[in-house]
């Protein structure tokens, strides 16, 4: 019986879950994508820092809301109203884009092309990238072989140091300005409001954040449940709650971050990617240590992202596909990101984003349908109605993404045209909103009827 008593969380508990979270969602694409924003934007960056903000700060944080609302354990619960086979397909699709093909090699690449590679001479790249993201993908698993010390690991070692580090180059990036964020020109796609905003909003799906939010749900509530924590009620509470202050930390950091990237612009042209900024960054304070300090931060906080990508990945895979241990999915994921990340980083950016267009829109339906759904009983038949409204327009944003070799051949460009044509907002990647919403109309006006129906039924009777 004493097993079935919760433990009560001291403010300290709460802290070390609210660091893991913070770890785990803070990785690669967090530090470098929202410097890049602010260079982006440059003086009208307040519009696209909301922007960004809806779907990189307050959309996973949702995210981790539904995996508590719905008293989940993973990715595959959010699915499930749907049936069995489109969670499980769901859950497959989220794993693998966050995980092996995309996501999780990026941990690595981004870490090693930012910190590392400018080190080394031309000749050694492919062999540089080759050796550290062995060691890389090495220390991922030997972290995550426990799932217990995960919380441990991130929460309590990693993520601090990280923070710490961090800390240094705001420090100096806000007392010794280069110059006024609000004074610098914006690029193209930004000197508007509404242009800013809805460039920021799909800038924070380069995050990943919402897909990961749902995937982590097992890695948080296992680590939950090590911390004494028994009841689901008492482990939902408490996962919402260091999910409110984790992601109140990101913002703050994504805030400091976009700041920087505009102010960075007084002495250093808009740069290809986020990375090249931020080595330009550390370079003008820190000098040749700068390129030391840069590696150390982004291998860090790559490193604790990439934990749980590779322990989410092996705990739901195990779950439902339990032919493998836990420990043989997590060899397989860490191999499988190890091979992916030597095909480079623009490689894999290119390839996540047509992915990424394509999850998003289902990602933040079934996010919000989770959350809302005690309103209308998570009735099958709503969630049905708005993800299969919301395929359609899904599917014609992941053609127009591709690299050029799809979006500019024939097909791609006659899709793309009907698109624009007759979805509202395509041209801004949000084409899928207004289906999702008449599909949404109609299923709980299915779902209304049918109540009244049985309740007419009953009372008939």
């Amino acid at each position: 019986m004493d097993k079935l008593v919760d433990k009560k969380l001291s403010t300290k508990d709460y802290v070390v879950v609210a660091s893991m979270l913070f770890g785990l969602f803070f990785g690669a694409g967090n530090l470098i994508f929202p410097l890049h924003l602010g260079q982006l934007a440059g003086g009208n960056w307040v519009p696209a820092a909301l922007g960004f903000l809806v779907t990189a700060v307050v959309l996973p944080l949702l995210s981790v809301l539904a995996v508590s609302a719905m008293h989940a354990e993973g990715v595959y619960d959010i699915g499930r109203p749907l049936g069995k086979w489109f969670a499980v397909l769901f859950m497959v699709l989220i794993h693998l884009t966050i995980g092996p093909l995309f996501g999780t090699p990026r941990t690595a690449t981004v870490s090693f092309t930012t910190g590392i590679a400018p080190m080394l001479p031309q000749n050694l790249q492919t062999v540089g990238l080759l050796i550290f993201s062995a060691l890389f993908f090495g220390a991922a698993f030997l972290l995550s072989y426990k799932e217990q010390n995960i919380a441990s690991a991130v929460g309590k070692a990693l993520n601090p140091l990280f923070l710490v580090l961090l800390f240094f180059v705001f420090f100096f990036g806000f007392t010794h300005s280069m110059g006024a964020a609000g004074s610098q020109a914006a690029t193209t796609g930004y000197h508007t409001v509404g242009a800013g905003f809805f460039n920021g909003f799909l800038q924070g799906y380069n995050t990943m954040d919402a897909l990961a939010g749902l995937a982590f749900g097992v890695t948080v509530v296992t680590a939950v449940r090590g911390l004494g924590l028994h009841r689901q009620s008492a482990v939902s509470a408490v996962t919402a709650k260091a999910g409110v202050l984790a992601t109140s930390m990101i913002g703050l950091v994504y805030l400091f971050l976009i700041v920087l990237g505009a102010k960075s612009l007084a002495n250093f042209k808009v740069s290809a990617e986020g990375g090249t900024a931020f080595n330009q960054i550390v370079t003008y304070y820190f000098g040749t240590a700068g390129h030391a300090l840069l590696a150390t931060l982004l291998t860090v906080t790559c490193l604790t992202t990439a934990v749980g990508l590779v322990a989410a990945f092996a705990q739901d895979f195990h779950k439902h596909f339990p032919m493998l241990s836990y420990v043989q999915w997590l060899v397989l994921m860490s191999f499988a990101s190890f091979l992916t990340a030597n095909f480079g980083l623009a490689t894999i950016i290119a390839w996540s984003t047509p992915m990424l267009m394509f999850l998003y829109p289902f990602a933040m339906v079934l996010i919000l349908l989770s959350v809302t759904g005690n309103l209308f009983h998570h009735d099958p038949v709503v969630y049905g109605f708005v993800v299969g409204f919301t395929t359609l327009p899904a599917l014609f944003d992941m053609v127009a993404s591709f690299p050029a070799v799809v979006s500019q051949s024939g097909f791609g460009l006659a899709l793309t045209h009907f698109r624009d044509a007759y979805l509202p907002f395509a041209s801004l990647g949000m084409g899928w909103v207004v289906p999702a919403v008449v599909g949404l109309a109609l299923g709980l006006g299915v779902h209304v009827y049918r109540q009244r129906a049985a309740s007419s039924a009953v009372e008939s009777n």
